[in-house]
């Protein structure tokens, strides 16, 4: 694809005590490739793991196009959080004072590409994300045993 790309990136966080052991996934679908990432971020709630895989991606759309690139695209972030989705478009305040900052750094890094549009899914359509962060949680627990 030439200038001016379309990217979609699914992002999915979880918890597993809220807050425990927390991880996000991120899948990224451009030029016809696709891309998966989990990572664990210790311990954090569902919201806080929610929000990292946000930056994640959007941070590894920049790296994966280059700068000059990703300011001709245009990025749509799909969450099966209905709660992120709102806040970050300005529907629900954020009150957390942890989300408050990263929500600042995502609205930042919104400047970097043409548009990034925050996009609501159900969790049927968030399942390769999903699946993403149980690998890297199921990776991290087998680490402590």
């Amino acid at each position: 694809m030439d200038k001016g790309s379309s990217i979609i990136v699914y992002t999915d966080g979880g918890s597993r005590g809220n807050p425990g052991p927390a991880a996000f996934g991120v899948v990224i679908k451009y030029d016809g490739e696709k891309k998966e990432y989990g990572e664990t971020i210790g311990r954090a709630t569902n919201n806080q793991a929610e929000y990292q895989g946000v930056v994640f991606g959007l941070k590894k759309v920049k790296q994966l196009l280059g700068k000059e690139r990703a300011k001709e695209s245009i990025v749509e972030v799909r969450s099966d959080s209905e709660l992120l989705v709102k806040q970050l478009n300005g529907v629900y305040k954020v009150m957390d004072e942890y989300i408050q900052k990263v929500w600042m750094e995502i609205w930042n890094m919104r400047m970097e590409f043409k548009q990034v549009i925050f996009k609501h899914v159900y969790r049927e359509d968030n399942q390769e994300a999903d699946r993403m962060v149980n690998i890297a949680l199921d990776k991290e627990q087998d680490k402590l045993l």
